[in-house]
């Protein structure tokens, strides 16, 4: 599992350095290989390479007649690259996906269970922000969430 906010700065060649509490784990879970690709938040997720292979599956599943299943596809599968972790526990980001979250240097790494999120610090600020702020909003928790106990 991965969990937890990290903040990360890129290097001048666009390299990420997954923190060290996490490299024992992804050498062991896929070997150092990830796959990086975009989400619609316009950040970027990391997975595990079986954990994407999984995805990936079920989006090649998806009717690529149904117009919203044919964009996730270009979207996910299309901008999806293979980055090998190299001995200093690094993954070079390739230049269209920094562009596409609009990451420079600084970068917070969010752990999401079985993957991770990228996102630009500014970006994951006010993102943030806004969340908590509609949160408070919400009078409600959706039938889904009902029985969740924290």
């Amino acid at each position: 599992m991965f969990r937890g906010v990290t903040h990360i700065n890129l290097d001048a060649k666009g390299r990420m350095a997954f923190p060290s509490r996490y490299r024992d784990r992804l050498q062991s879970l896929c070997d150092g290989q990830v796959v990086v690709t975009v989400d619609r938040d316009h950040c970027l997720l990391v997975y595990p390479l079986p954990e994407w292979e999984h995805i990936e599956q079920k989006l090649v599943r998806l009717p690529s007649l149904n117009r919203t299943a044919r964009r996730l596809q270009r979207l996910l599968i299309g901008h999806a690259t293979e980055c090998q972790l190299d001995g200093n526990g690094r993954i070079l980001l390739p230049p269209p996906l920094r562009e596409f979250a609009g990451l420079e240097k600084k970068t917070v790494l969010i752990g999401q269970g079985n993957k991770f999120e990228l996102w630009d610090e500014a970006a994951w600020t006010a993102r943030r922000d806004e969340w908590l702020a509609e949160a408070a909003e919400e009078e409600e928790l959706p039938g889904e969430l009902e029985s969740l106990s924290l």
